[in-house]
């Protein structure tokens, strides 16, 4: 069972603008709320706009992706109502809206998920690299290309993220407290 969280409640540092619910315990939500048998593990992970959630299919791995890709359409269809009330839950609760994703063998399929506007004001140095991205195929789009750089650096930086989310979490503990009176 995995939940990444960024994001917490009750930040006045800067790093969180909205007033949100805090969402530590949604892992523990979903496992607690989703039907018995529908996932083997789950992944939860949660930021200031989404809850995402990916759940591994139970019973024997698939003999090739069609497999997969066939098992995992047939869930998604036999759970469709079931999920959107699920969601309306989570979401009245949590204030975010929920994604659902489905692992099954080595296919997981993201069924619907935000793709939040992110106000960026770039320079053309930047803008020119975001084009090249885009002229080579790397990319369908500018956003495309910013998401995929964004997706390599977090790759790349991945340990000095988790120290940083750590450090940001131990001043909010300390801010919290608040100085001895």
């Amino acid at each position: 069972m995995k939940h990444h969280h960024s994001g917490r409640h009750g930040r006045r540092g800067g790093w969180q603008t909205a007033d949100l619910p805090p969402a530590d315990d949604a892992g523990s939500w979903f496992e607690g709320r989703l039907p018995d048998g529908w996932f083997g593990d789950l992944e939860v992970t949660v930021d200031r706009e989404e809850i995402t959630v990916v759940g591994t299919l139970a019973g024997d791995p698939p003999d090739d992706d069609a497999a997969a890709e066939g098992r995992i359409s047939r869930f998604r269809a036999e759970t469709r109502e079931q999920r959107i009330e699920i969601a309306q839950e989570a979401e009245a609760r949590y204030q975010r809206k929920v994604a659902w994703g489905v692992t099954h063998g080595e296919v997981t399929a993201l069924f619907t998920h935000l793709a939040v506007p992110v106000m960026t004001r770039l320079r053309q140095p930047e803008r020119r690299v975001l084009d090249t991205l885009v002229d080579a195929g790397v990319a369908r789009s500018r956003s495309d290309a910013l998401a995929w750089a964004v997706r390599l650096v977090g790759e790349h930086t991945e340990d000095w993220l988790t120290q940083l989310r750590e450090a940001m979490s131990q001043v909010d503990d300390l801010r919290a407290q608040g100085p001895a009176v």
